[in-house]
Parts: structure tokens; C-alpha cells; sequence
């Protein structure tokens, strides 16, 4: 089992949909908000901002399990599903409370945004990616 970075994301009233419960489409922002913490907040914490140059994300995928209601924050586990030289999958499960709500992957590639074009993971973006790994 790999480490998970673990964060804690408030549900905004502007989440809302019609019926009360967090838009389908705003589930995404909740995953962004946790993915940028792993990758601009944890990476920083050890030291290095690479990740902070650019990502760009080629692919998106969701499974809603159950609504998620305004309320406390939930809980949002990350990991890598799977690393290659030049993009990484980062996998997601969300809570509300304890109640397993939502799965997800982002598909990431390392970006130059200066030059305009994909890049290759450094070593240490891939040693921070390393702990995270599911093998």
C-alpha cells in the first residue's frame, strides 16, 4: 500500500447544485485543490518547486458513489497509480466522513509553460512521486 497525502477541502456553498448536494462538475475543483497541495505545498515542504513550473492535465476520470452535502470539509486521499518518464496518474478517493463518495484519476504530464511544450519528470520529481507510488 503507498503512502497517501491526505487533505482536509472545505465545501463551499457555490459547490451547490439545484439539489442541495456538491455539483458534479465541482467535484473536479476538489480534486485540484488537493492535487495542488501535494504538488505545490508538499513538494515545497521537502524542498524543491519544480512542480510549480507546470502540469498540465491530459485526462480526467470520476466515479460518483454518493452526494455530498454542504457541510464539513471532506477528505481527499491522493496517490500515483502509475509514473512513466514524461506523465504520472494521480488516483483520489474522497470522503464524507467516513463514507467512501467518490473515486477519480488525473492523468499529469510536466509542462513548460515558458517554452510551451511537455517535459520529462526530474530524478527528484520522481523521488517526491516515489513514497506515493502504487505498485
Amino acid at each position: 500500500m503507498p503512502d497517501r497525502f491526505i487533505y482536509d477541502v472545505a465545501v463551499r456553498w457555490s459547490d451547490m447544485d439545484a439539489y442541495g448536494h456538491v455539483n458534479n462538475a465541482r467535484f473536479l475543483t476538489l480534486y485540484e485543490e488537493a492535487r495542488v497541495a501535494m504538488f505545490f505545498t508538499g513538494a515545497r515542504a521537502q524542498g524543491f518547486t519544480s512542480f510549480e513550473e507546470g502540469i498540465v492535465i491530459s485526462r480526467h476520470e470520476i466515479d460518483y458513489l454518493r452526494p455530498v452535502d454542504y457541510g464539513e470539509p471532506v477528505r481527499i486521499e491522493l496517490w500515483i497509480s502509475q509514473l512513466r518518464a514524461a506523465a504520472f496518474t494521480v488516483s483520489y478517493e474522497l470522503f464524507d466522513g467516513e463514507v467512501l463518495a467518490s473515486r477519480a484519476k488525473s492523468v499529469c504530464v510536466p509542462y513548460n509553460l515558458a517554452e510551451g511544450h511537455p517535459r520529462r519528470l526530474t530524478p527528484q520529481e520522481r523521488e517526491f512521486l516515489a513514497p506515493y507510488l502504487e505498485v
